[in-house]
């Protein structure tokens, strides 16, 4: 016999308690306010309590309804319909959720906070626009080889790094019950070889661009403007690397005293760089503000407003039908800084470089920024440097503060 009804139900909402309905159904109402139907049933010999939903949107004569299906799928048809809720929920877990959590439950293990930034990053870059969505039963060897193949050839190194990571956390989900088997294997089609193609083993250096072409480069490269055309640009000007001018955001720019100040957290060496800014650098950063996006404070941003991929400079490249690779555009400066005979620590300062002579690095505390009335050797470099990039016009259009 029943013992609630519809009265007894609103009743029993405002006071803390449980209230038997009969054959194991029952409504539980916790101090804070939160009302839910359960369902207590034997199976093989273990009680389970099967939440029902909130009693405050599910009348009695539903959850009345509801109890007698469940009676009916245990008692009768034999189903674990909490395995087949855990397994429904577990199908819903996606990659991109997964790969979040695992991160943040290893915060304590990561070897350094730029890693652990960099670990996540390049699946933000490279695994999520595909799996991101993706659940991660659903998860194929097939799959994480379409993510790679754009990369195999092009980013080696990172592209492994991606592959690993991703099945680092497939091999997580697999053991948060999420997903039915471990990744693929690194033996088997994830392979060079196999899946994958096999990468080019070469020893060589970046492909950079000849300093005697790149004028001309830069011409071409002003006249589509666009974030990462601009992002190319300032890289090409100071000198930084990838990964600074992507996560760059405004608060680093200190226009009145032409100064870069690049947090360590941004750089490979996890040491804070200055770069002097050269007309033709801030020239780029004046067109950067005209595009300026509301909220976000991120100078070159991508997709939502967030950093840029790793890919879209290289794409810049690619669209503009160049062999070369972004990084190699350092190498093209310290060619050219060496044909004008600038001292070799200069340069190696302004690409943020370790001294590598451990008595010179002791004693050696220059930044070779000089001071505002006294430019140093960098300011000096970086003018010129951005002189000939511009073919010369830099020094003649003084480029305005875009802030």
């Amino acid at each position: 016999m029943k013992k609630l009804t519809a009265l007894a139900v609103k009743a029993a909402l405002a006071n803390p308690g449980t209230y038997q309905d009969g054959d194991g159904l029952f409504l539980k109402v916790d101090k804070r306010g939160g009302a839910s139907w359960l369902l207590r049933l034997q199976r093989d010999g273990k009680r389970q309590d099967i939440g029902l939903g909130s009693a405050k949107l599910l009348p009695l004569a539903e959850a009345r309804e509801k109890a007698n299906e469940l009676r009916k799928a245990v008692k009768i048809e034999r189903r674990d319909v909490l395995a087949e809720r855990k397994s429904e929920a577990a199908g819903k877990v996606t990659f991109r959720e997964a790969a979040r959590q695992y991160h943040r439950e290893n915060a304590a293990g990561w070897k350094s906070a730029i890693y652990a930034r960099q670990w996540l990053a390049a699946l933000e870059s490279h695994a999520f626009p595909k799996l991101g969505d993706v659940p991660t039963g659903g998860i194929t060897a097939a799959d994480i080889i379409e993510v790679l193949l754009p990369i195999w050839q092009e980013i080696p190194e990172t592209a492994r790094q991606v592959r690993n990571r991703i099945c680092v956390v497939l091999d997580y989900a697999h053991a948060k019950g999420w997903r039915s088997t471990e990744a693929p294997s690194g033996n088997g089609s994830l392979k060079a070889g196999r899946g994958l193609p096999r990468q080019v083993k070469s020893r060589e250096n970046r492909k950079a661009m000849p300093y005697s072409a790149l004028p001309g480069f830069m011409v071409a490269l002003r006249r589509k403007p666009a974030f990462g055309r601009l992002a190319l640009e300032l890289l090409i000007l100071t000198g930084v690397r990838s990964q600074e001018v992507r996560l760059a955001t405004w608060d680093e720019f200190d226009f009145v005293g032409r100064l870069w100040s690049i947090p360590a957290d941004h750089m490979k060496r996890g040491k804070a760089h200055m770069v002097p800014l050269s007309d033709a650098a801030l020239a780029v950063l004046a067109k950067a503000n005209a595009f300026r996006l509301p909220d976000t404070d991120v100078v070159f941003p991508g997709v939502a407003g967030k950093p840029m991929s790793d890919m879209t400079l290289l794409k810049v490249l690619r669209d503009m039908s160049e062999p070369f690779h972004v990084h190699g555009f350092r190498s093209t400066f310290t060619d050219w800084a060496a044909n004008e005979d600038f001292a070799d620590a200069v340069v190696e300062a302004a690409l943020a470089h370790k001294t590598p002579d451990a008595v010179q690095a002791a004693y050696r505390r220059t930044t070779y920024l000089g001071t505002p009335t006294q430019p140093g050797a960098r300011v000096r470099l970086m003018e010129a440097w951005g002189d000939y990039c511009a073919g010369g016009t830099a020094a003649s259009e003084k480029a305005a503060s875009p802030v």
